[in-house]
């Protein structure tokens, strides 16, 4: 009896996602709160203060991911605008990609999606390292077979040379090209990105693990929990 890729990400996902996400949950002074993730790239010490209890704290300037014009798979043109107000999770590929590493990110990207379906607050990208190659038309038929609905899971694409400076720059992740008997081959970091509202990015997960992949889900649910009480307390 076979048993389809997805249907078995999503059924992992599942299971491990509620006992997972209680590891998340903290007694502070009599109270539950999220321990917040952390956040990744250069940060520095700002020249201004923020108050904590009556203590003036110097306030950190974290790394955030540069803004970008890019083209997804139905040909509109996407920045961080388009995504205002979104927690994103991004992964890397290219659609000539048949090997283990590429097949799973996407079965796993795809799982996500569903099950995030009808969360507003989270949206999902796949960018191209081939841009070269993935034209927006050669995008559609591949967003077609991943069943990849634009409205919640964008493929993109774009200019070689603003493309590898986002992703190394960017999401901090690298991308090489080179040639084998002719032809092109890719080494790339096979991870998932998180990203948060203020575009700073929140966790690595690699795409082929499903110990990752469970600790993603459940690092979804706290990051959305703190954009949901930033957004009550006015932050």
């Amino acid at each position: 009896m076979k048993h389809h890729p997805l249907k078995k990400i999503l059924i992992l996902v599942a299971i491990l996602a509620v006992p997972g996400f209680l590891y998340y949950l903290l007694q502070e002074k009599g109270k539950n709160r999220y321990r917040p993730l952390a956040i990744y790239g250069e940060k520095t010490v700002a020249k201004t203060f923020h108050s904590v209890r009556g203590k003036q704290i110097p306030d950190t300037i974290y790394h955030k991911i540069q803004d970008f014009n890019l083209i997804n798979q139905e040909g509109k043109s996407i920045s961080w605008d388009t995504y205002k107000g979104k927690v994103v999770l991004l992964n890397l590929f290219y659609t000539t990609g048949k090997n283990f590493g590429v097949d799973y990110a996407n079965k796993a990207m795809a799982g996500f999606a569903n099950l995030y379906e009808k969360n507003k607050m989270m949206h999902f990208v796949s960018l191209s390292i081939d841009p070269v190659n993935d034209s927006p038309q050669i995008l559609a038929g591949y967003a077609k077979r991943l069943q990849a609905n634009s409205l919640k899971w964008d493929l993109l694409t774009g200019d070689s040379t603003g493309v590898n400076k986002l992703i190394k720059n960017g999401f901090l992740l690298d991308a090489l090209k080179s040639t084998k008997n002719g032809e092109p081959v890719f080494t790339y970091s096979n991870m998932f990105v998180l990203v948060d509202t203020q575009h700073r990015i929140r966790g690595f997960y690699e795409a082929t693990s499903q110990e990752a992949l469970s600790k993603l889900d459940d690092e979804i649910k706290v990051l959305i929990a703190e954009e949901l009480r930033n957004m009550r307390d006015g932050r």
